[in-house]
């Protein structure tokens, strides 16, 4: 089996770090850092993105919206059907399959905390096949935490198939 592992050497990670830090950095200005041509970073980034390890992402700053952010662990027998629910939920940021006592992980936010229980409990308590729910309220993020966000709430996706928790037409997050 072949390794999907992508190598990136010093000045790879140079460049990361740098775009990380100031993503406006151009070409240029990181070549000057890291003392290389431009057209080298050029190819360099390319390289990175191509590859998938250089993702550039617009989305919403967890850390300045005033936003309520939860973390819902789950245990489930049907981890898919769950993974499927977050795509269509524009309330369910992300999702991460587990190992351990939880097999998945959501982040959902909202600004009510009640709406936020009312989709964890028409999704997951009142689901047979989860048998455990545990909700955490995030309390402080240290540092940026960018993400992408559906500002799509008069309709959540999961409404078209009658999965929709009742709780979307009523909460607008802005």
């Amino acid at each position: 089996m072949e390794s999907s592992v992508f190598e990136i050497d010093e000045i790879d990670k140079s460049i990361i770090k740098l775009i990380q830090k100031e993503p406006t950095l151009t070409h240029t200005e990181i070549a000057k850092k890291v003392n290389r041509s431009q057209p080298t970073i050029g190819m360099r980034i390319r390289k990175l993105e191509s590859s998938g390890i250089l993702k550039f992402q617009a989305g919403i700053n967890l850390k300045t919206m005033d936003l309520i952010l939860a973390r819902v662990e789950l245990q489930t027998l049907r981890p898919q059907e769950v993974l499927d629910l977050v795509k269509k939920c524009p309330y369910m940021l992300n999702a991460f399959r587990l190992s351990g006592s939880s097999n998945i992980s959501i982040l959902i936010v909202s600004t009510h905390l009640n709406h936020l229980d009312k989709i964890i409990n028409h999704h997951f308590r009142s689901n047979p096949d989860i048998s455990s729910v545990q909700m955490d309220v995030i309390t402080d993020v240290v540092n940026d935490f960018v993400l992408p966000f559906s500002f799509n709430f008069n309709k959540c996706g999961a409404a078209e198939s009658g999965e929709c928790c009742g709780g979307c037409n009523k909460f607008e997050i802005f």
